[in-house]
């Protein structure tokens, strides 16, 4: 299984799109996670986007510690899900080209993180829709009932 996804430019333009607000000028995508996760460099180092959390956090000083980090188990379960990915691929969930795992229910509203809420979904669409949710509930106090959400 790969645990990493290439794509265009164009694709992560579009995704990165509804992140703005975490003020990801200056930074550069490099591949994402099969969770869509999207790992980003720039002269500070390499970021790492997590869409579950909503994050923007810059764990590595260069590419180098990057790929010694995903190394790791701990760092495949950690930045790439490995362990979620592969379960999903055993279930017979398989992303084209375009897509990565996502959750039918996302975790940030209440989804489980079992692959029992795991889906194959278009990278851009994912991304787009995380930032988008994420937005809208980043300045909730944590347990705060959510009644709806407005994508675009």
């Amino acid at each position: 299984m790969e645990l990493t996804r290439r794509f265009t430019a164009e694709q992560f333009e579009s995704g990165l799109g509804s992140w703005a607000w975490l003020g990801l000028d200056g930074k550069k995508p490099v591949f994402a996670s099969p969770f869509g996760d999207v790992f980003l460099e720039s002269g500070e180092g390499i970021w790492w986007l997590d869409t579950l959390d909503g994050a923007l956090t810059c764990p590595w000083p260069d590419p180098a510690a990057l790929e010694t980090d995903l190394r790791t188990d701990d760092g495949q379960d950690r930045y790439l899900l490995a362990g979620l990915a592969q379960a999903a691929e055993h279930r017979g969930l398989v992303p084209t080209d375009t897509q990565v795992y996502g959750f039918t229910a996302p975790p940030v509203l209440g989804g489980a993180l079992d692959v029992d809420n795991v889906e194959v979904i278009d990278f851009v669409v994912s991304l787009h829709i995380a930032g988008q949710i994420h937005e809208q509930v980043r300045d909730l106090p944590p347990g705060t009932p959510i009644s709806g959400i407005t994508i675009s």
